[in-house]
């Protein structure tokens, strides 16, 4: 089963955290899909990845630049995986319809928005009736992410 993270934006909008975390999982060697919610907001993507630091960009791609194969990090508004990549970055509420070939899913929502947060406890109930390992993550003051719960039994030794 693909283990699904819910990332509550409390301090940071998408745009700001979004680039954090992808930095984290090319450092990790994997490859990532970030489905957005149209057309338009995977342009804005695109556009926020190649300047979010002035001293960096993080290598990505979009249908508009094609070699799909070749980016470490794909943005789509379609459910697709061009690049191979093992981890699945969903964003504006867009609820994947197969997150299986996945080993890692991550549910970014906007904490500031009621329906947003209404919304992902909806998404949240669905993948845990559906036997995902789920993880709820709430940024921290300093923006960095903090585990809040988890559907994953805690294994206990005997001394």
């Amino acid at each position: 089963m693909t283990r699904i993270g819910f990332y509550h934006l409390t301090r940071w909008p998408l745009e700001q955290a979004l680039p954090r975390l992808l930095e984290k999982v090319l450092a990790s060697d994997l490859r990532a899909v970030v489905l957005a919610g149209s057309p338009e907001r995977v342009q804005a993507l695109s556009d926020r990845l190649w300047t979010y630091q002035p001293d960096s960009w993080l290598p990505h791609g979009c249908a508009r630049d094609g070699e799909a194969a070749l980016q470490p990090v794909w943005l789509t508004h379609e459910e697709e995986n061009p690049n191979g990549a093992t981890v699945l970055v969903a964003c504006d509420g867009v609820v994947p319809q197969a997150v299986e070939g996945f080993e890692r899913c991550l549910d970014m929502f906007d904490g500031t928005d009621p329906q947003a947060v209404a919304a992902a406890r909806t998404r949240w109930k669905l993948w845990k009736d559906s036997g995902h390992v789920l993880a709820y993550y709430q940024q921290s003051e300093s923006g960095g992410w903090v585990e809040k719960a988890s559907t994953e039994a805690k294994s206990t030794s005997e001394p």
